[in-house]
């Protein structure tokens, strides 16, 4: 038979439970603590954060093209007849292009609005 010495556990591990070791009635019950990996989490602050610096990041790259490409290019659009620079008229095409995209997005987005209210 082993003593608690050569097993190398402490003696209370090997003692049956007392009355001291069961919590009282009156005791509240404390969470322990979560660990520092479990205690941080991303934030609506922090992702708008990162958002940000995205954005601005994009923003230089952006001017750096249209800094780049100041050449002037004829652009017809219907009855329209305009001289750009290629860089601010490509800009103009993305931001017409987002703005239909966005249009359509939200028609769908109503479309289902719509069929979700017929429903319930």
């Amino acid at each position: 038979m082993s003593t608690h010495a050569e097993s190398g556990a402490s003696p209370a591990e090997h003692d049956p439970p007392t009355a001291s070791d069961k919590p009282s009635k009156h005791a509240k019950h404390v969470e322990p603590a979560p660990a520092a990996h479990d205690a941080v989490h991303g934030s609506r602050t922090g992702y708008t954060w990162i958002g940000l610096l995205a954005a601005a990041l994009l923003g230089i790259v952006l001017l750096i093209f249209i800094i780049q490409n100041l050449d002037k290019v004829r652009t017809n659009l219907l009855f329209w007849d305009f001289e750009l620079p290629l860089g601010i008229t490509v800009l103009l095409s993305v931001i017409a292009g987002a703005l239909v995209m966005g249009l359509v997005g939200g028609v769908r987005i109503l479309q289902l609005r719509h069929a979700a209210k017929k429903a319930s």
